[in-house]
């Protein structure tokens, strides 16, 4: 069984007996030497090279993502016996840290303190003597009401984070229960469950039913102190309401390491928004576990076992 991996990280998957591991360029068409391939990694693909996956792996069985979206992958016509796995649980601490590092930033004022800096000043509104809940800000995680948005692997990880710096987390997700200790509400009561949310963090993937659902009436149910973190998809916010909210004071400050487009063009509107800080959709994109996924999924498909993460097509 020969397996295709992707040249743009360093890849070294213990393989069964058998298998034939061989590194191809992520950016190209695939040579025809390697057109008898059974399994194709992929990280970071350009088009050309999934059209040429498509068009000339007549043995395909499995495509192995290492990224947790795989909208693009499902949509590029793979063959319907293909099965095309995702890499969720890949970037599960990353995404969890770069959405601290932003909700931190944001609770301790650190792109006013770099502002601060920059023209030498040492800013008594931001340091020195401070009320530990101050009216119309979040200034702490302690007490903090924190609703993370889309309660999967990556939002699991990130809530005991939160919980253990004092915030009280709960999840949002398509039906509600209880998920690694942590209560969930249904999505259909997110709406009702706004107003009384601190921090809002959007972990929801991209598709038909979550495109836009942080728009209007969503930012506008927010108290106006609350805080707003995607590292979801960018599509999942209606980015004119973000930042008019934010124009309008309506919405105390975000943080969005994704958009739509992405990247941001420069004369959108968005970058000057006031008490918003954009990173490059920079949260993940370093897959940890990458070989170990990789060998689990291959040894699955020798055994005629369950594929991790195979998505439903």
């Amino acid at each position: 069984m020969k397996i295709l991996l992707p040249d743009t990280m360093p890849l070294a998957p213990a393989l069964p007996e058998g298998c034939e591991a061989v590194t191809v360029d992520a950016r190209a068409e695939i040579p025809t030497e390697h057109h008898d391939a059974q399994v194709l990694v992929l990280w970071g693909p350009s088009g050309r090279h999934l059209e040429s996956a498509v068009d000339n792996l007549a043995d395909l069985r499995l495509v192995q993502s290492l990224s947790a979206g795989i909208d693009g992958i499902l949509a590029a016509g793979f063959r319907e016996d293909v099965v095309i796995a995702a890499g969720a649980g890949l970037h599960s601490r990353t995404v969890s840290e770069h959405a601290l590092a932003l909700l931190l930033s944001l609770l301790r004022r650190l792109p006013e303190a770099r502002e601060a800096q920059q023209r030498h000043e040492w800013s008594t509104e931001i340091g020195g003597l401070q009320p530990l809940h101050p009216e119309g800000r979040v200034t702490t995680l302690i007490g903090a009401k924190v609703l993370i948005w889309g309660f999967g692997e990556i939002g699991q990880t990130l809530a005991p984070m939160l919980t253990a710096l004092g915030a009280e987390v709960r999840g949002a997700a398509r039906s509600a229960g209880t998920r690694s200790g942590y209560e969930v509400i249904a999505e259909a009561d997110v709406l009702a469950a706004l107003p009384e949310v601190d921090v809002l963090i959007d972990i929801l993937p991209a598709s038909e039913q979550t495109a836009g659902a942080v728009g209007r009436e969503a930012l506008a149910a927010l108290p106006d102190h609350a805080i707003f973190v995607n590292v979801g998809r960018g599509a999942t916010v209606d980015q004119t309401a973000l930042r008019e909210a934010l124009e309008a004071g309506t919405l105390g400050s975000a943080g969005i390491d994704v958009t739509d487009p992405e990247p941001l063009p420069v004369e959108d509107p968005l970058w000057d928004a006031p008490r918003l800080l954009i990173t490059p959709h920079g949260a993940g994109g370093r897959p940890v576990g990458a070989d170990e996924r990789i060998s689990a999924n291959v040894q699955a498909l020798v055994d005629g076992g369950e594929v991790l993460h195979a998505a439903s097509r």
